[in-house]
């Protein structure tokens, strides 16, 4: 049972101003794990004054501070690694394989990167007789969620630090106890007091607070659209920057050469990865329609061969987040029997043998058509949706024919033909042939899947205001 009461500010652990607290429950077990407090507005002021003193030493902190203060980060993290998988396993279900591979290590990616991109990094530029300068943006909120917990802190939190900001994190009440874990992480290397700050509890209460606040220059979100759209429009009235990573319902389009048995078996079981919550997860799945019946049998066998149960275990898959998450799948598994899609495999209600937790069938539905809800709605849940097209013209269609844009995927061996379709695809990120993750690469959507970018010296200008000296260099000197 983890008492995590405090939240951080200024530098010290401190007590909310009004005790409120929240149970932290283990998706595996249904059985409360831990207690959080539920800050309010007035925790939140206490956390921007903090940001605000602090700001104006640490925005004037050189390049070579800022990369000694991510190394000492990096040599903290790495000593509290198992700590942090151990956490992630615990609060939202993540297999203790997926937090030690994955979930884990990439917390440790971004403080790598950061500190490459800010080894290398232009703050300043001369234009002519103009020099323009990139300096700190101010005080940053922050509000994260639960699914790959470390990694949206890690990738909001790193750049900020590097580019000389001071925040307010609020990571999620459903995950909280790794970002727990990463303050104490970050109070060990030495960040300057009121530099970074942490105050845990709801959206309602804490993000809201967080969003609308007048001391903060700008919020960085990711979460689902629907809480974006509430972020935006509390942000709106200060005029903050706003920077959101909001849902998907990613396209996977198999073209006609493709490998099948690699291609169908891999887009699988990548929607299986994380119990399918991930934003940017393959759930459509665009197959030749000749093929159908070829993909069918592979997609079952894929799905069928992914192994569900207790996360400390050796499943492939475990839980989803909570009841509500839970409760939400099974109805949209539902809403595609009741549309007339093909059940391949799968289907509501738990996997056989499992009584307890938030466990979700591995499903798998084919001929299915773009307006069913199975394929307009971010299921967030393990749930593939395989869909058949006639033209590649006719798959590009579909796979645009989407609110969201944040990912795509293809396979095929023609490379030509793929980069022409990868042209036309509406999404911030288009991976190629099961193509790997790359630290370094901007990560964010188009349309309802949020604006702004991530990861990589993208992410740096998310924290950057602009400034134009006219005249910096006189006009003989630049000539």
């Amino acid at each position: 049972m983890r008492d995590y009461l405090k939240f951080y500010i200024d530098g010290k652990w401190v007590d909310p101003v009004t005790p409120r607290t929240l149970d932290v429950i283990n998706p595996a077990t249904e059985e409360v794990c831990g207690r959080i407090s539920n800050g309010s507005a007035a925790d939140v002021d206490k956390a921007v004054a903090a940001a605000k003193a602090a700001f104006e030493t640490f925005s004037r902190t050189s390049r070579e501070e800022r990369i000694d203060l991510l190394e000492r980060i990096q040599a903290e993290y790495q000593k509290r690694f198992g700590d942090i998988a151990q956490a992630i396993t615990e609060e939202m279900g993540a297999p203790a394989s997926l937090s030690q591979r994955a979930q884990a290590p990439i917390g440790l990616g971004h403080i790598a990167t950061g500190i490459a991109v800010l080894k290398a990094f232009k703050f300043e530029e001369d234009r002519g007789t103009t020099r323009l300068v990139r300096e700190p943006i101010g005080v940053c909120g922050m509000i994260t969620p639960w699914n790959w917990p470390i990694n949206q802190i890690a990738c909001k939190v790193v750049p900020a630090l590097a580019t000389g900001c001071t925040m307010v994190l609020k990571p999620s009440e459903e995950a909280p106890f790794s970002a727990y874990i990463w303050t104490e992480i970050l109070h060990a290397a030495g960040v300057p007091a009121g530099v970074f700050n942490m105050v845990n509890g709801t959206g309602v209460d804490v993000g809201a607070a967080i969003a609308s606040h007048p001391g903060i220059d700008m919020v960085s979100f990711t979460g689902s659209t629907r809480a974006g759209v509430e972020v935006a429009k509390a942000a709106a009235p200060t005029v903050k920057r706003v920077a959101q990573e909001l849902g998907g319902k990613s396209p996977n389009i198999i073209l006609e050469d493709a490998d099948l048995p690699s291609a169908i078996t891999g887009g699988v079981k990548h929607v299986m990865n994380n119990s399918g919550q991930s934003c940017n997860a393959p759930t459509r799945m665009l197959v030749p329609a000749k093929k159908m019946d070829e993909v069918i049998v592979i997609a079952k066998a894929a799905a069928e061969s992914t192994t569900v149960g207790d996360p400390n275990g050796n499943a492939q898959m475990g839980p989803v987040v909570n009841k509500t998450q839970w409760e939400k799948i099974q109805r949209l598994i539902k809403a595609g029997i009741d549309e007339g899609a093909t059940l391949v495999t799968g289907g509501v209600g738990r996997p056989e043998g499992l009584d307890k937790g938030y466990y979700v069938k591995p499903t798998v539905f084919a001929n299915v058509t773009n307006d069913m809800t199975i394929a307009k709605e971010e299921i967030f849940g393990p749930v593939v949706s395989i869909l058949g097209y006639d033209s590649v013209d006719q798959a590009v269609q579909v796979g645009n024919d989407t609110e969201y844009g944040l990912a795509a995927y293809i396979s095929g061996t023609d490379m030509n033909q793929i980069r022409a379709v990868a042209s036309r695809l509406r999404a911030g990120q288009v991976s190629i042939n099961g193509s790997g993750g790359d630290m370094m690469a901007p990560f964010g959507g188009y349309k309802m899947s949020g604006n702004g970018r991530e990861w990589g010296d993208f992410g740096f200008h998310e924290y950057l205001e602009v400034k134009a000296v006219l005249g910096f260099t006189p006009k003989q000197a630049a000539e």
